[in-house]
């Protein structure tokens, strides 16, 4: 039997329990770096295999398949974590932790590298090479889970020549997947301002230095960063999330809080936009007779594919679900600390379609957000056949 038939029959035939582990995944959520079941319910999986594994980066785990060849060493990347939402689908299989929600697909993430590490482990005698499964804590807090398992060494020795990963996209029908080459996901730098005036009564503004008023200028006067200090052919964002003033309807506090975000595609206009950020905001503050204190939180760099890597992935691609299954993505302004692990080995990182053909399905990082299941199979037996194909393995 060819490979890829071979494994899309193994795929289909352990589909009922990888679906079983994904339910029970999105049912015990957990928050980043508090991952303790899901690395207890992974490891008891890899045990069962028969794969060794050792821990990582507190709650992470890696596995390792051993094949007939050292030569190359791929690793393939889950994430683990869940996200402080309330979870509000009618699930049968509804998260049971209150306030915590897989509202980012993380469990499917899981579910289905516990997959590839079962296709790959009944497929063990092909792999010419070795494979690294990489099960990442916290994806969603900074500074992510990934720089951990880079500071701790475990994807060297042997040393990693490639790495992938997939993220699930409800925007794309289940079955298909989505891919891009070069620049495809953006930095993330969290910003915090606060703005320190005079407050007093409202009906006597002319006694006050109004922070409500200066924080609201520097807000609407950040916009001119994006819009006319930065180069149009650059994607950046620059939004602001959250004010905090805690005044009344006659009362004008001393102290406003501003929180927000800066993401974009170019890590050189990034440190300029930092600086340009700071000297604004001092500036509009200071014209209306106030201060304010400026904390940039740096946070995931930009994710650019490996172009080389990436057009063999896409080819492979080709081979498993065919070219009217694979589209051609644009640039994504969310942010994935997967750029960190992009630093340092070549890597693809791709999208998996997980959405309902004909209705419109609920996005990432909301509390209805669900996934057409139907997925599993591909996401499970695709990896594992690029994993294949990557390491020039045989039938």
């Amino acid at each position: 039997m060819p490979l890829k038939d071979e494994i899309k029959a193994i795929a289909s035939e352990i589909r009922d329990d990888i679906l079983a582990k994904r339910r029970h995944l999105h049912q015990h959520p957990e928050l980043s770096f508090k991952e303790f079941n899901t690395s207890a319910f992974i490891k008891k999986s890899l045990d069962e295999w028969g794969i060794p594994w050792m821990p990582a980066a507190n709650t992470g785990v890696i596995a390792t398949l051993q094949g007939n060849k050292t030569d190359k060493t791929i690793a393939l990347r889950a994430d683990m974590d869940a996200l402080p939402i309330q979870e509000e689908t009618n699930l049968t299989f509804k998260s049971i932790n209150h306030g915590v929600m897989h509202a980012c697909g993380h469990d499917l993430h899981v579910a289905s590298l516990l997959g590839v590490a079962h296709i790959l482990k009944r497929l063990e005698k092909k792999i010419n090479g070795t494979v690294k499964l990489v099960f990442q804590p916290a994806e969603e807090i900074l500074p992510g889970g990934a720089i951990k398992i880079l500071q701790e060494g475990v994807l060297l020795n042997p040393k990693v020549d490639v790495i992938l990963g997939q993220h699930i996209m409800p925007s794309i029908e289940s079955g298909k997947v989505g891919i891009r080459k070069g620049r495809f996901m953006a930095s993330m730098d969290e910003i915090r301002i606060k703005v320190k005036g005079k407050g007093g009564h409202g009906a006597e503004p002319h006694n006050n230095n109004d922070p409500v008023v200066a924080a609201s200028t520097i807000i609407v006067t950040l916009q001119q960063i994006v819009s006319r200090s930065n180069n149009p052919k650059t994607p950046s964002v620059l939004s602001f999330g959250k004010i905090e003033a805690n005044g009344s309807t006659n009362i004008i506090p001393d102290v406003v809080f501003i929180e927000g975000t800066f993401r974009t595609m170019d890590e050189h206009w990034r440190e300029e936009a930092h600086k340009k950020i700071i000297e604004v905001s001092k500036s509009v503050a200071g014209g209306l007779g106030c201060e304010c204190d400026i904390d940039i939180k740096r946070g995931y760099p930009c994710l650019h594919n490996c172009e080389t890597l990436t057009d063999k992935i896409h080819s492979y691609m080709r081979e498993y679900i065919g070219d009217t299954n694979i589209i051609e993505t644009d640039i994504w302004m969310a942010s994935e600390d997967f750029a960190y692990y992009a630093q340092n080995f070549s890597s693809c990182f791709y999208l998996l379609g997980t959405g309902y053909y004909g209705r419109t399905n609920p996005s990432l990082h909301t509390p209805t957000m669900e996934i057409n299941e139907e997925c599993i199979e591909t996401g499970m037996g695709l990896m594992s056949y690029l994993t294949f194909r990557y390491l020039n393995l045989t039938e």
